[in-house]
């Protein structure tokens, strides 16, 4: 949850001094990140030091600032981030996600196909990160576009756009769970927004924009890039229908407990709090992964050897994330702590400008000096964390929305996602700027815009 905003800053410093506190922290870890090469959790660590000394905080205080956040943002997205990390797991082990691609696949016309690349990476991207989602997505592209002659384009970007969209907005991917905690947000009102804000986006950023792409830049698919299948290995997979059951389990849960919230509205009355309580993240999440490990791994055939393997093997790649995450919330907190976050709320007091869309402009600077997307929504959420306290619950939904969609803005060449875009399709530098850097950008521009419509009805 959001943290308090203290009544006394740790620090006396004026709010010139905290802003040029701000830029040096931000300067900081953009220049550790990207000049040096520093992961970004030793980054993060290293720029909350360096902005409470700027503001001329006790660095006692700063340093307990800095854990307090870290331990309470691990603490409110860990587990799920872990819970994730098994499904996406069991679903890439079992060929539960081939068998959703086989499925669509199967069913499209040639016409329909930019449409279809659009919808897997759209189900399949919900529990999976997206460099995972891309591994799994681009061989199936590049068959796709091998053997039905199709340009790589048309079938490429509607995949990485379905893929970029669900991990930029929607929840449980680690950027959203933060912002929403960071901002006390409601996390199955924020996943319902969200989900309407995607459909639309993805459409656009995917299968329209993949027109254009096509015509800018047309590439033969590599040779040599595509890996075996997990399925080819199994001797059977899990059905269709249980799979996607099993994906969108922990979706529709917080859903209905989002809409049994607003229709009920009394937190005493039993059927709310059932729902409450089957549709928390956590009892959703953990629900998805229990029924998956019998709708996908045991489907699959998987021994309860296999399937601890699984488990323990899906946690292994989640550790660089968790403290990126965790050093993040700690930067957020020595923001907040020192009043960067009460500076910026009293100036905004006097900016005629949309808290919203101010959310969103920060994050895209943050997402254009450091690359990083997870890093543009944490620094973001810390920073507008104060402007939620007078929002309705739906605008503190959007609030997140915006900041999500400013953190995909303009990938280029300190994102590694720039690099593994462009070795994946075997395109050069300019091309990967004509195409995948540009879809990015309309996805965060037509973010926004559908933000800022939702804003006036909601």
């Amino acid at each position: 949850m959001l943290a308090a905003d203290p009544v006394e800053p740790i620090t006396s410093a004026g709010h010139a001094q905290l802003g040029v506190a701000v830029l040096v922290g931000i300067a900081v870890i953009v220049l550790l990140i990207t000049r040096w090469k520093v992961h970004a959790f030793l980054s993060l660590t290293i720029g909350s030091l360096v902005l409470g000394a700027v503001a001329a905080a006790p660095l006692d205080k700063v340093i307990a600032s800095f854990t307090a956040g870290l331990g309470t943002t691990v603490s409110g997205v860990g587990v799920l981030i872990a819970l994730g990390s098994i499904l996406g797991k069991l679903l890439a082990d079992s060929g539960g996600a081939d068998e959703i691609v086989d499925t669509i696949l199967a069913k499209s016309s040639r016409r329909s196909m930019p449409w279809a690349m659009a919808l897997i990476a759209g189900i399949i991207g919900l529990p999976l990160f997206f460099e995972v989602g891309i591994v799994l997505l681009i061989p199936v592209v590049l068959l796709v576009a091998k053997r039905g002659n199709f340009s790589l384009m048309r079938i490429g970007i509607p995949a990485l756009a379905g893929l970029s969209v669900m991990h930029g907005l929607v929840p449980p991917h680690p950027g959203p769970l933060v912002a929403i905690d960071a901002v006390g947000a409601n996390l199955g009102i924020t996943l319902a927004l969200g989900v309407l804000v995607a459909i639309p986006t993805v459409i656009i950023a995917g299968p329209v924009f993949a027109r254009f792409a096509a015509r800018w830049v047309d590439v033969t698919p590599p040779e040599g890039l595509i890996p075996q299948r997990p399925s080819e290995s199994l001797e059977k997979r899990p059905k269709f229908g249980a799979t996607v059951a099993t994906v969108l389990l922990p979706v529709v849960l917080m859903l209905v407990k989002a809409l049994v919230d607003i229709v009920i509205d009394d937190p005493e009355n039993h059927i709310q709090r059932v729902a409450d309580v089957v549709g928390a993240p956590l009892i959703a999440l953990l629900a998805a992964v229990v029924v998956g490990m019998f709708t996908l791994g045991r489907a699959a055939g998987f021994t309860k050897e296999r399937l601890a393997s699984t488990t323990e093997k899906s946690l292994v790649p989640i550790a660089g994330i968790l403290l990126i995450v965790g050093a993040g919330g700690g930067f957020k907190q020595t923001l907040i702590d020192v009043g960067v976050g009460r500076m910026i709320l009293d100036f905004s007091e006097n900016w005629n400008i949309s808290a919203l869309l101010l959310a969103w402009l920060i994050a895209v600077l943050i997402r254009l000096a450091t690359g990083s997307a997870t890093v543009a929504t944490i620094s973001a959420a810390g920073l507008v964390a104060p402007l939620a306290a007078d929002m309705s619950t739906t605008h503190v939904a959007l609030l997140v929305l915006a900041i999500g969609a400013g953190s995909l803005f303009f990938s280029h060449v300190n994102d590694a996602g720039f690099w593994l875009v462009k070795e994946y399709f075997g395109m050069s530098v300019g091309q990967t700027f004509k195409t995948w850097s540009v879809m990015e950008t309309i996805i965060s521009v037509t973010g926004i815009v559908f933000v800022l419509l939702l804003s006036l009805v909601l």
